[in-house]
């Protein structure tokens, strides 16, 4: 006889379990305080395996939904509302995070060490964007670290892949074929978020924990605040301006796990799987998703124009 789970509980599940086996991690953590780093492999795992997925998803991703895309006018379309986008909610997060500087001041009785300086290596703006934007080797894409390079290559993969009509379909199946499968891997991966959450909870919390109460404590008190109160509300206006009530809807049904990565590794590049998942349930289209999340991941975070201000 099968059991019949309530509506929520089968819309919210897997969210309600990963918060609390980060719960109980944190309360691992604040127990055992220093003893918790014995759980760290266990969550470096989960992270490990997120890292490695990065690389070959955001590859077949892009160069599929470009490969796949039967009008080249829409990848144009697509990439200036995404510049648009990203202009316009960096701007909003970063002014948010003005009037919170300016009506409490962080750094009012901080003492942090800045220790030695560092020899800074000055390159001229163009050589910049030659080292950020292109790799001198085909071995420096598989890595997480040339991204920007990584997604300009894909991108162009899949318009070569296009532009040979026919004769490309063979590849471009490739390529699609990829990208699903690199994607049930992430759903594998999944599987062990709750234990990976919580062992790297446990060791956040019980290693770092105590930091926070020091010469950044003010500075928490101000940016952690801020930036839930920006991801409850910002967000949901966003999803509300997307599709109305049911953007709403399904935006906080499926948004939970990538969330919560991003609030266990700090890294955009790690959300990268589980927010593509997430936007397949939301019913994106795979050759939006697909292309705007991993350069978002890499050039557009909000939390991060919170932080810098």
């Amino acid at each position: 006889m099968k059991i019949k789970l309530p509506p929520f509980i089968k819309s919210y599940g897997f969210s309600i379990i990963l918060i609390i086996s980060i719960i109980i991690g944190s309360f691992l953590g604040i127990i055992y305080q220093k003893d918790a780093i014995v759980l760290k492999p266990f969550g470096d795992i989960f992270l490990n395996l997120l890292f490695t997925v990065i690389v070959p998803l955001v590859f077949f991703s892009i160069s599929s939904a470009v490969a796949g895309m039967t009008n080249i006018r829409r990848l144009g379309k697509i990439m200036g509302s995404m510049i648009f986008v990203f202009v316009i909610t960096g701007l909003i997060a970063s002014m948010v995070m003005i009037i919170g500087v300016i009506l409490y001041p962080p750094a009012i009785g901080a003492h942090v060490n800045l220790g030695n300086g560092v020899n800074v290596e000055h390159l001229k703006a163009s050589e910049q964007m030659v080292k950020a934007f292109t790799v001198s080797d085909f071995a420096d894409l598989l890595s997480k670290k040339n991204m920007l390079a990584l997604i300009i290559f894909a991108i162009l993969t899949g318009l070569a892949t296009s532009a040979v009509g026919e004769r490309g379909k063979s590849f471009a199946n490739v390529l699609t074929a990829g990208s699903d499968v690199m994607m049930k891997l992430v759903s594998f991966i999944m599987y062990y978020a709750p234990i990976g959450l919580c062992a790297y909870f446990a060791y956040l919390a019980g290693v770092f924990g105590p930091e926070l109460l020091g010469s950044y404590a003010r500075a928490m008190v101000l940016y952690y605040p801020t930036a839930i109160l920006y991801f409850f509300i910002a967000f949901t206006i966003y999803a509300f301006i997307a599709a109305k009530g049911e953007g709403v809807r399904r935006f906080w049904r499926n948004i939970i796990p990538a969330s919560l990565i991003a609030l266990a590794t700090g890294s955009s590049m790690a959300t990268i799987p589980a927010n593509l998942e997430a936007a397949n349930k939301n019913g994106v289209p795979k050759d939006i998703s697909e292309v705007i999340i991993p350069i978002g991941a890499t050039m557009h975070m909000e939390g991060s124009c919170l932080a810098a201000i």
